[in-house]
């Protein structure tokens, strides 16, 4: 039988009618009686207790654990407890006078306000000079996905042009949330390693920071092969750029069984457009209808999955202040081929 916590009225009220029937005669309920005042404070203190006892009871299991809790929960349960924010990381190239010599831990500064520093010194051959660099912050902000980013050094060196160009800043992630922490103990409470089974190449990527989402096809290359295919949802292009993909593929050659050949690629990104009349045609409500498309894609898209037409459908139903609408594309079930994935495309409102 479950157990209901009283509420404070409830706790008054027996306070009231324990001292009523120890004191026969006495009226404790009087609003300035001395014992309806000890009644009361007496009440709010057990209040106060059976409030304690129920957040106790909310820690002992992972799925309602809050962070602290759930933190010691992953140091028991799992290998990578919870996964720390990582700088994004990439190279620049300089521009300057031959000899010029650019220090180790150079800052530089992004349009944006985003710094970063050189991690080893350099010096300029041939007018030019590249070397690595790490934001100074972690996170995903630090990520730059389209490369040719222009960065500009904070204290002029001599011999060296203040504007830098960086190639692709990537492998930046944020610390891991309590959601994606409390998702893979839960996994792992359900699912005991089994030493090369399907879900334990799952969990080994998921292992690594900004991996948010994992697949796994058994001998989809041939007999002994594994093709791990992920996602990193939080950056702004959720298709894995190549060192991410050898930082996964490096994780996990260090923990699958030695007689598996295992293949770390990145889902080929299909976009899934729509053509929408939608009633009433308001901003409010194409932002809502976009949005359930979007969290549908991100819960159902899957690595040559398909995503069902009545789904879709759905989506669009449910959008906060839609009344009506009319969809010509897509007018069926959205199929994919071996390791393609939908993505979010454009929606044309008609």
């Amino acid at each position: 039988m479950p157990f209901n916590r009283p509420t404070l009225p409830d706790l008054i009220d027996r306070a009231v009618n324990d001292i009523e029937a120890r004191l026969p005669g006495i009226d404790a309920r009087l609003r300035r009686s001395n014992l309806n005042v000890l009644a009361q404070v007496h009440a709010a203190g057990v209040h106060g207790l059976y409030g304690y006892l129920e957040y106790l009871a909310s820690q002992i299991l992972p799925d309602t654990a809050e962070a602290e809790n759930l933190d010691r929960m992953a140091t028991l349960w799992l290998i990578q407890p919870r996964k720390a924010a990582v700088q994004a990381q990439g190279s620049v190239t300089f521009s300057g006078s031959n000899g010029a010599i650019i220090p180790a831990g150079t800052v530089l500064s992004r349009a944006d306000g985003a710094e970063y520093a050189t991690n080893n010194e350099v010096v300029v051959a041939s007018g030019t000079a590249t070397t690595l660099i790490s934001a100074l912050l972690a996170g995903v902000t630090g990520n730059y996905e389209t490369g040719n980013s222009s960065l500009t050094l904070i204290t002029p060196i001599s011999g060296i042009q203040s504007s830098a160009l960086a190639g692709l800043l990537t492998n930046g992630t944020d610390k891991e949330t309590d959601a994606s922490l409390r998702s893979r103990i839960l996994a792992r409470m359900k699912q005991p390693p089994q030493g090369g089974a399907e879900f334990d190449y799952v969990t080994w990527a998921l292992e690594v920071p900004g991996v948010t989402r994992a697949w796994v096809a058994a001998q989809e290359q041939g007999i002994g092969t594994v093709t791990v295919r992920f996602v990193r949802d939080s950056d702004v292009n959720l298709i894995p750029e190549p060192a991410e993909i050898a930082t996964v593929q490096a994780y996990i050659d260090t923990r699958r069984p030695v007689t598996a050949q295992v293949n770390v690629v990145a889902p080929i990104a299909v976009p899934l457009n729509f053509t929408i009349a939608v009633t009433p045609n308001i901003t409010s409500v194409r932002a809502a209808v976009s949005a359930e498309l979007s969290d549908l894609i991100r819960r159902e898209a899957e690595p040559g999955a398909t995503l069902l037409l009545s789904h879709i459908r759905e989506a669009i139903s449910i959008a906060a202040g839609e009344t009506n609408y009319v969809m010509t594309e897509p007018v069926a079930d959205v199929t994919h081929a071996i390791g393609q994935m939908a993505v979010m495309g454009m929606v044309a409102w008609a």
